[in-house]
């Protein structure tokens, strides 16, 4: 027996939603265009025999030739079912580009964000350390000019090093050479405080060394005072006892000392054969014989007595050279005067002429001397000669 049964088809398609630029294409819409072109197939089955048991062979007959098939009906299709299938594929297409797009959309604003984000992570960092910096700087001024102006100086390179840390806070390429400046920042203020205090602390200590410097020359100011104030005293003291002991001594002294007279200076050349002559002139005199006569003094003992001879040029300076025995004598004032030559000689309480040579080796100047004979720390005698 052949049956057939008619089947009908129905073509259903529902596309996702697709969002993309604030349009919206969804899936009523499509329907709607499809509903419009009615797609059915109509499928006949003929001479389609079910199975059945009853057309099995037994045992009760030979079973019966299988039925002739029959060709099956073509299907009908609609020509409008490639045109939507390619719309759909379109459509499947646009919204992965537009999905695709969109996602990449996203994640170039999410790095824009976070780069943002960043930068004013770092921007708000670098105020903190910056004003912080100042705060601290501005806290070690004080009192001294070259410590304060020294701060200025400093601030104005944290601005410039800060002004060239938000320069690079423009490009990301830079955000890790910024972090690195903004460390550097850090390090650099810490020099800055530890130089300002290292300058105070010296400061301090220089106040300090002034203050005892000044205390210690308030003190030896007043010993000095005091020293000034016994010296003065001593000063007093001190010649009380000379006036005494002069008072003392000049009646021992007018008595003791040796008196001279006949003094006389002649000026001496030494010719090549070794013999000595009178010369006038200046130029031609290398040598000086002084002659002197001692007046006899009964109250003098008799023995060694010395006699210190000073000569004076016209200028007015003693002639002395300490090789040649010059040296200095005490007067009976107690004052040092200086002497040209000292010659000793046994006195015998007579009138005796004593000569001497001195022989300086160096060239006298033309005009008035004058020779002065010492004895004992007062004075002898004196004359005046001239070299021309």
């Amino acid at each position: 027996m052949r049956r057939s049964a008619p089947l009908k088809h129905f073509v259903k398609t529902d596309f996702p939603n697709i969002f993309f630029c604030n349009h919206l294409i969804d899936s009523t819409s499509l329907s709607q265009f499809l509903s419009q072109k009615q797609i059915s197939s109509k499928l006949n089955f003929d001479n389609m025999v079910p199975l059945n048991p009853s057309n099995q062979p037994g045992p009760q007959g030979p079973t019966p030739p299988p039925p002739t098939p029959q060709p099956m009906p073509k299907k009908k299709t609609s020509p409008w079912l490639p045109i939507a299938i390619v719309a759909g594929l379109l459509l499947l297409g646009v919204a992965a580009w537009l999905t695709y797009e969109s996602m990449s959309t996203t994640r170039l604003l999410e790095q824009k964000v976070a780069e943002l984000e960043e930068s004013e992570k770092l921007k708000a960092e670098l105020d903190v350390q910056f004003n912080k910096a100042i705060a601290e700087l501005d806290a070690l001024k004080g009192d001294n000019e070259k410590i304060n102006a020294l701060i200025d100086q400093q601030k104005a390179e944290l601005v410039s090093q800060k002004n060239e840390i938000a320069g690079l806070l423009q490009d990301k390429k830079k955000f890790d050479a910024a972090r690195n400046e903004i460390a550097g920042l850090r390090a650099r203020v810490s020099e800055y405080v530890a130089q300002i205090e290292q300058l105070q602390s010296e400061q301090a200590q220089l106040t300090n060394d002034n203050l005892q410097l000044r205390q210690a020359k308030d003190s030896l100011s007043y010993t000095l005072q005091s020293k000034v104030a016994e010296n003065e005293t001593l000063s007093t003291v001190r010649a009380q006892l000379v006036s005494e002991r002069e008072e003392l001594t000049k009646s021992v002294q007018a008595g003791s000392v040796i008196k001279v007279k006949d003094i006389k200076v002649t000026g001496m050349k030494v010719r090549k054969s070794g013999k000595t002559a009178e010369k006038e002139s200046a130029k031609r005199v290398d040598q000086l014989k002084i002659c002197f006569t001692t007046i006899a003094n009964d109250v003098v003992q008799p023995g060694k007595e010395k006699f210190y001879i000073r000569v004076i040029n016209p200028k007015g300076e003693t002639l002395a050279i300490d090789d040649l025995g010059s040296g200095t004598t005490v007067d009976k004032t107690g004052q040092e005067v200086r002497f040209t030559q000292v010659q000793e000689y046994e006195y015998a309480n007579d009138e005796t002429q004593l000569c001497f040579l001195w022989k300086p080796n160096m060239a006298f100047v033309g005009g008035k001397y004058k020779v002065e004979i010492y004895n004992k720390g007062a004075f002898a005698g004196s004359d005046d000669f001239e070299l021309k």
